[in-house]
């Protein structure tokens, strides 16, 4: 069936259709009803047990979202993924894993998976997920809808540009069937967009929009061309160019987008990328494919225009360099940075793992592909040790790599993501080390007497040693053994104060086998022997 079965022609305010994929009936039912799923905008319209299955419910009917775990028996999710990746593009996927597929999730991510679950699902976890996914179809949708030209041309490369049609459905430009010339697509981007124009309302970008269309028409008309322009994205514009003298001469229509590049009057650089002549217009939706795969190679490249030779001799240069796998010492090593809560340490960490990537002439889609590997593999890390990462993912959106279209814009927004994750580590910590602290004083209160050691209160409270360690001299300003010995000898002195008691009878009382050793901790703490104290405080 052909994927275009798939295209969004629904009303923004329709539920979003989801189907749930996993091989155990009793997960697919108890996430189907648990949830009230019309609440989020979406319906739950089947479920199946495989990936064939899903694939079959999928050619059937029209379908927005599948939730589907990974491991399957038949055909499993990764396969799954991979067949709706490629088929049916406009389809969002959730994956589910456990914490012991990490690989798994990491070849789902590539597979361009929307995000992905750890089980047991956190419910709330999944509401956001599912609610993110459902705004971002319905802005996808008005974006679409937007009609940007009136005549019937626009129209067309409207639909060319964003794939809305199959080769035996493209309309070529009726006026254009029989003529001679050459056509040529060029998409044109700002500069460091988010930084000049992240802040726009609505106005202020039309009038940006109206300036750079007006500016690249002006020079293309002036040397003869015909163009069409439309707006593939706010800071990604594409120029159908039309050439009655059938001109095959790259480097004057290079020449003459330096001269529209240099010729922009607002502050950013405007770069292009640009496609070979071509003779068919039918050609025109997968050339504009290709020519858009362009633009990221600007940040390797100090031209103002890209070709696809250009791309060529760049990767000849890259390919060395461009193998990366997830360091989990790395991921180790910042998940403990973030426990420790060192800010400057945590966000060097990141800076110069951007560093490292970029000075191996990684795009910045790659960069932030490894990056997120590595936040999986953290965050597997964390929800392995009860940290919950609801508000994490409420908070974090994708980076638009069109908008932050830079190595710094890209590396500003993952030290941010880190940051978020920061604080939110940071506050889960606090509330959890507290209750820790009160849980070991409250032990120690009922318990002092008995021969008690800190590895064994840790043990206690499913912590490390030397986390229970940290935190507790972080929250009570002395170490466990000093804590113990205060409670100790303050239970002693009520007992030298109030009894008649023997002092080595009160000693093994407070939890002191040794006498000795007693009366040299009493007098480290009190500055006075037991005796001495007695003689004092007795009857006092």
């Amino acid at each position: 069936m052909n994927s275009l079965f798939h295209k969004t022609s629904k009303e923004n305010q329709q539920l979003k259709r989801l189907i749930i994929v996993d091989d155990e009936p009793i997960i697919c039912e108890g996430l189907r009803k648990t949830i009230d799923w019309g609440q989020l905008g979406i319906e739950v319209v089947d479920v199946a047990y495989d990936g064939e299955e899903a694939l079959n419910i999928i050619q059937s009917q029209p379908i927005d979202i599948v939730l589907s775990d990974i491991r399957m028996d038949g055909m499993d999710g990764l396969k799954l993924a991979e067949r709706i990746r490629g088929n049916y593009p406009n389809i969002r996927i959730v994956m589910i894993s456990g914490y012991e597929d990490f690989d798994y999730a990491r070849s789902a991510m590539r597979l361009g998976v929307s995000d992905y679950l750890l089980k047991p699902v956190d419910i709330d976890e999944l509401k956001s997920v599912v609610i993110q996914i459902v705004e971002s179809i319905n802005e996808k949708n008005i974006e679409s809808n937007i009609e940007i030209g009136k005549d019937d041309e626009s129209l067309w490369f409207k639909n060319a540009i964003q794939q809305n049609f199959s080769d035996e459905e493209v309309v070529p430009l009726r006026r254009l069937v029989g003529a001679s010339g050459t056509y040529r697509i060029i998409a044109s981007q700002l500069m460091d967009y988010y930084k000049y124009y992240g802040t726009l309302n609505k106005e202020e970008k039309c009038k940006l929009q109206q300036d750079w269309t007006e500016h690249i028409q002006s020079y293309l008309q002036e040397a003869g061309m015909e163009t069409i322009i439309s707006f593939y994205h706010p800071n990604v514009l594409f120029v159908f160019i039309y050439d009655k003298k059938q001109s095959d001469n790259s480097l004057n229509l290079e020449n003459k987008l330096k001269e529209i590049s240099t010729k922009w009057k607002r502050e950013n650089e405007m770069y292009f990328a640009i496609s070979e002549p071509y003779h068919d217009s039918k050609q025109t939706s997968a050339i504009c494919e290709q020519v858009r795969k362009l633009l990221p190679y600007h940040m390797l490249h100090e031209g103002t225009v890209l070709s696809a030779e250009h791309c060529v001799l760049i990767e000849s240069i890259r390919k060395v360099n461009c193998v990366h796998s997830v360091s989990q010492e790395w991921v180790s090593q910042l998940g403990n940075i973030l426990h420790r809560q060192d800010w400057v340490e945590a966000e060097k960490m990141v800076r110069d793992f951007v560093k490292v990537l970029r000075d191996k002439k990684y795009l910045c889609s790659e960069l932030v592909a490894i990056f997120e590997e590595h936040k999986v593999l953290l965050r597997q890390r964390l929800h392995n040790n009860s940290f919950s990462l609801e508000q994490l993912q409420e908070n974090q959106q994708n980076i638009d790599l069109n908008i932050h279209n830079t190595y710094t814009s890209v590396e500003q927004e993952i030290v941010d993501e880190v940051h978020q994750l920061f604080e939110l580590v940071g506050t889960q910590c606090n509330n959890k080390s507290f209750w820790i602290v009160e849980k070991a004083m409250k032990y120690v209160a009922e318990n002092y007497s008995d021969d008690i050691k800190a590895f064994e209160i840790a043990l206690w409270l499913n912590i490390t040693p030397n986390h229970f360690s940290n935190i507790f001299k972080q929250k009570t300003g002395k170490n466990f053994k000093e804590y113990i010995n205060d409670v100790r000898i303050n239970h002693a002195k009520r007992l030298l104060a109030g009894t008649n008691d023997k002092v080595f009878e009160i000693a093994d009382r407070v939890g002191y086998k040794e006498y000795k050793y007693f009366v040299s901790v009493f007098k480290s703490v009190t500055g006075m022997t037991p005796k001495e104290y007695r003689s004092i405080y007795v009857n006092v």
